[in-house]
């Protein structure tokens, strides 16, 4: 998990503006509902080789009496999420109380503060920092986040705030499995039925992120490390509302892990944060497992699987690739039916194909259908190499990657599927335009 920093502050201090800064884009944020906080932005950034994670988060402040528990609340959260805390305040307005009040609600935690001074756009407004020095975190850095002066100061000090073995990992050879899915469709319940029937538990280690269970177990002489992502519910009303905080959770469980089991319940029709929540493998390129949940007390008969199983493929079209099981995690049924899947799915995201085989399956495919012309010109394949795992890449070098129509990639994608198994592993086709002798 990376290394992570909330921005946090009173409203109109310029957060996120620093945020966008920080990340190299501009990412919107809206507000649709007064006295509501804001939608919350996770992104990754990269500074001198090192990268981290920043979160944005929404105004804290003191004035609306019938929210100052919210406020409360949603200080705590940035506290728990962050490894270290940006605090964020206005040059122009000076100290105020909604800052003093902030900064109680931090005096508490072990979390380094960085006091940051925005919207300090000339040398006179820099005399206005020394007044923050009462806030008691250490010296502030004056920036413009508008301008992006300071900035690069402020990044050299989270660097160096970064412990030296943060990116080390204990487990670096165990296959990682993220649970994942909107609340209450049994992820606890899994995570518990995995574990439960496994008397070999090697550690349990609440830490390596503030919101999720890390717990490595052995089986079958295979070491795992589940990520329990269950407990969104309680903790996303605390701050902000269900869907958008098990999608935060989910992002950072899909990020860490190798394979992410996609967890369904199995007595309601998919809907919308189902998919939304499953299209996250897609955008991070992760194995997957479709898990449909409470089998025990869905009404079946010798066709209800099968069918079942189409409607998960039509319904997850971009994981069509991708093995589905049915279980009953509060009943403890058909969960050895989850790790053929899984361990598949792994071996998939970690394959390798010699460079020959796959340059015969390319010729094979491009002399079977061959590729129709487009953009003016007609594509010419020469040939293709693996360039890495997790999951598979492939180059392909040919003429003009223009001439190739994005459904013929699909049909060089499918050819490859037919000839390997790719099995709950996405792949990844790249052009290259090859060079000229």
């Amino acid at each position: 998990m990376p290394f992570k920093v909330a921005i946090v502050g009173r409203p109109n201090v310029g957060k996120s503006s620093l945020f966008n800064r920080m990340i190299g884009s501009r990412l919107s944020i809206t507000d649709d509902a007064p006295g509501v906080t804001r939608d919350r932005i996770y992104a990754k950034t990269e500074w001198l080789t090192k990268s981290f994670a920043v979160i944005d988060t929404g105004g804290i402040e003191i004035s609306d009496a019938p929210f100052l528990e919210q406020i409360k609340q949603q200080a705590d959260v940035a506290i728990q999420e962050a490894d270290l805390i940006i605090f964020v305040v206005d040059s122009r307005s000076g100290l105020t109380d909604d800052d003093l009040f902030i900064a109680k609600r931090l005096y508490p935690t072990d979390k380094k503060v960085i006091v940051v001074v925005n919207k300090v756009d000339n040398v006179e407004l820099k005399q206005s920092i020394y007044e923050f020095y009462a806030l008691g975190f250490g010296d502030p850095i004056a920036v413009s986040a508008n301008h992006g002066i300071g900035v690069g100061e402020l990044m050299d000090q989270i660097i160096q705030s970064m412990p030296d073995d943060f990116a080390d990992d204990e487990h670096e050879n165990a296959v990682k499995i993220a649970v994942i899915g909107y609340p209450n469709v049994g992820k606890s319940s899994l995570t518990n039925a995995i574990l439960g029937q496994e008397r070999v538990i090697v550690s349990e280690i609440a830490g390596t992120t503030r919101d999720a269970i890390d717990t490595p177990f052995i089986k079958d002489d295979v070491e795992y490390v589940i990520i329990d992502t269950a407990g969104i519910r309680k903790r996303g009303q605390v701050y902000e509302n269900t869907e958008k905080y098990s999608v935060l959770r989910a992002l950072q469980a899909i990020e860490r892990c190798d394979v992410a089991l996609i967890v369904v319940d199995g007595t309601r029709d998919i809907i919308a944060q189902d998919m939304h929540v499953a299209g996250y493998i897609q955008d991070y390129a992760k194995a997957s497992v479709v898990v449909v949940n409470k089998w025990d007390i869905v009404k079946k008969d010798e066709k209800t699987m099968g069918l079942m199983k189409q409607e998960m493929y039509d319904t997850f079209k971009f994981l069509a690739y991708t093995e589905v099981c049915f279980v009953s995690a509060k009943e403890n049924k058909r969960i050895d039916t989850l790790f053929p899947a899984i361990n598949k799915a792994y071996e998939s995201y970690n394959c390798r194909i010699p460079t020959s085989v796959m340059n015969d399956v390319l010729l094979d495919s491009v002399a079977m259908n061959p590729p129709a012309q487009f953009n003016q010109g007609k594509a010419k394949f020469s040939y293709m190499t693996q360039v890495s795992t997790k999951p598979p890449t492939f180059v392909i070098f040919v003429n003009d990657p223009s001439y190739v129509h994005f459904s013929y990639l699909r049909y060089l994608e499918n050819q490859f599927r037919k000839a390997f198994d790719f099995t709950g592993s996405p792949i990844k086709l790249i052009l290259r335009k090859k060079e000229q002798e």
